[in-house]
């Protein structure tokens, strides 16, 4: 299912149905030029056109994944900590792998305390 699926649910609605509609449907023709170019592109016979091209889905993936931690840790902040999921063994042992290994300066990603994840 692409990420474009669920836009409908995003749009306020108080809005107009006109207007939300207006909305999505000038997301689906932004979301279609950039399939097409990309495509376009991605195809070229320049190697370094392609690269750009792969670099640039690249940085897009990673800020779609990053607005979705986003929201994800708003949310789990909301939480108090006793009310927040638990984690089976495994799930602990890769947050403390993550907490060693990637996380050193970014501390912000996973919102667990040290007494959920003991």
């Amino acid at each position: 299912m692409s990420r474009f699926a669920v836009v409908g649910a995003a749009l306020p609605k108080g809005w107009p149905k006109r207007v939300r509609s207006a909305a999505i449907h000038a997301m689906s023709l932004a979301h279609a030029t950039l399939t097409t170019s990309r495509g376009w592109v991605a195809n070229h016979w320049n190697a370094r056109v392609r690269l750009k091209a792969d670099n640039d889905r690249l940085r897009q993936e990673v800020s779609l994944l990053e607005e979705e931690l986003r929201i994800k840790d708003s949310r789990m902040t909301r939480i108090p900590p006793h009310e927040r999921p638990h984690y089976r063994p495994i799930e602990r042992l890769a947050i403390l792998e993550l907490r060693v290994t990637h996380l050193a300066g970014r501390k912000h990603l996973l919102i667990v305390t040290l007494k959920r994840v003991a």
